[in-house]
């Protein structure tokens, strides 16, 4: 079965078109989540809430109305076997790619980058992962587990070289983690500072961009599967995004939303303008 075959259509993102380069998918995958489950519901609400925004942001002076993009709606992942649901995300992220668009994809739990780097490493040799993010994910393995939203950084390593990952935000992790991340990774623990000093090094490269939700402080963004105190705030998430415009974006996801435990949807609708913002930089 093709994986276009497996989408359930949900409720546009304000005026989704047919057409452009841009185009979202929902990744629902919730199953090796380790504290608080719900991720799998967050593509389906932050579609949702979306009404709740303008289409234009007066930031960039550009609006949805103005441009071309396509929201296919959410892969229908099988629920309980990891390894299909995997596969399902791999296929539709290589398609797309394939086919010269960029997607953005909309978690689910982090471990859903991993297919998608698999897919865009065979078209991009140089690609670059560029992670935001509270956790660094570099254990090799968790509860027995090789592939899960604790370790898909460490096989993202694996997959593509430490020196093409830049992790930043990162405030949680075990010593072996922070360790293993400052002797291969290009580690930056703390917030987001160091950012701009790397923009030179990463221009050259096609670039994919993660956004874990819980690099914001939880007070900003409470409705995440494991939140960790001490981040940074909304506003400069979105500085962050801004700062990145010039760079050869060729993906993106937005991770880790967790409804079932957001506090009147305040999380749901900051990942709703992430995705408005992003369609309107690199549409």
């Amino acid at each position: 079965m093709n994986w276009r075959e497996r989408v359930l259509r949900r409720g546009s993102f304000l005026a989704a078109g047919s057409g452009g380069r841009m185009v979202l998918l929902g990744a629902p995958l919730d199953q090796t989540t380790s504290f608080r489950p719900g991720a799998r519901f967050a593509p389906e609400r932050i579609r949702e809430v979306s009404d709740a925004l303008e289409e234009y942001s007066p930031l960039l002076d550009r609006g949805l109305d103005e441009i071309e993009f396509e929201d296919l709606g959410d892969l229908v992942l099988p629920f309980g076997d990891l390894e299909g649901s995997l596969r399902l995300i791999e296929e539709a992220a290589a398609d797309l790619v394939g086919r010269g668009r960029l997607p953005l994809v909309l978690g689910g739990e982090h471990l859903v980058s991993l297919p998608i780097l698999r897919a865009m490493g065979r078209c991009y040799p140089d690609l670059v992962f560029l992670q935001f993010d509270a956790h660094a994910d570099l254990r090799d393995e968790y509860l027995g587990q090789a592939d899960s939203h604790a370790t898909v950084v460490r096989r993202i390593v694996d997959l593509i070289g430490g020196e093409r990952v830049y992790q930043f935000g990162i405030r949680s992790g075990t010593r072996e983690e922070f360790c293993f991340g400052r002797a291969n990774t290009r580690f930056f623990p703390g917030g987001l500072g160091g950012l701009e000093a790397v923009l030179g090094e990463l221009a050259p490269h096609p670039v994919y961009l993660s956004i874990d939700i819980d690099v914001v402080d939880p007070a900003f963004a409470p409705g995440t599967g494991t939140p960790e105190a001490g981040g940074i705030g909304s506003r400069e998430l979105l500085e962050a995004l801004y700062a990145l415009k010039d760079l050869k974006l060729v993906g993106m996801d937005i991770v880790e939303v967790c409804p079932p435990v957001d506090a009147g949807d305040i999380t749901a609708l900051l990942a709703a303008k992430l995705v408005r913002e992003a369609l309107l930089l690199w549409s």
